[in-house]
């Protein structure tokens, strides 16, 4: 079998008249290939995939699927020592890559989406930040953002607060409301949240 540019050549060499045997000595080839090649005329060779070779582990393959069959989850290391007490001599990448093409399909599980009905469930969470105050140039404080998500909704409210409990702090501008202006907050929240969605 000669190679793309080979072919070429010759067809080149005897459209400028060269004989059969100056192209076979000039490209290196038996002129019964030339003149084949000549006749065929400018089609790419067609190279045949060759068989498998035999492989050391194909005598186990039955042995292997049968434990694969009943254990899914056996690693290739254990199976590599299991069929070497049975012969096998080859190394454990042969037998891991057998074992990957043997190796029954794994079905994808799916998941249950957890629902709730309004009004019964939210999840709360805290995120830390470290913040500079104006009022205090070059000290970090830390500050928590306090979010939470309604269940049925996913409606989400926040507020920035300092400690992560129910302590009252001395109140900063923009992290803690006090008495009254918190309750009226904590109303206007509530109302906008239902007028959003109404089943809150």
């Amino acid at each position: 079998m000669i190679k793309l540019g080979e072919l070429v050549m010759i067809l080149d060499l005897h459209r400028q008249g060269l004989s059969v045997s100056a192209i076979a000595r000039q490209v290196g080839v038996d002129r019964k290939t030339v003149r084949t090649y000549i006749a065929k005329g400018l089609e790419p060779p067609a190279y045949t995939k060759r068989p498998p070779a035999p492989s050391l582990v194909d005598r186990f393959e039955p042995y292997l699927r049968e434990r694969l069959a009943a254990y899914p989850d056996l690693t290739a290391r254990r199976l590599l020592r299991e069929i070497k007490e049975r012969g096998f001599a080859g190394s454990y990448s042969v037998v891991r890559d057998h074992v990957r093409d043997l190796r029954p399909a794994r079905i994808a599980g799916y998941e249950v989406r957890f629902e709730t009905p309004p009004g019964e469930q939210a999840q709360v969470d805290f995120a830390r930040f470290e913040v500079e105050f104006a009022d205090e140039p070059g000290v970090k404080r830390i500050v928590w953002l306090f979010s939470m998500v309604l269940g049925y909704s996913r409606l989400i409210w926040a507020r920035f607060v300092l400690h992560q409990d129910l302590r009252r702090s001395a109140a900063r501008p923009n992290l803690s409301m006090s008495g009254s202006r918190r309750r009226r907050s904590t109303a206007a929240c509530v109302t906008a949240f239902r007028r959003k969605s109404p089943n809150v």
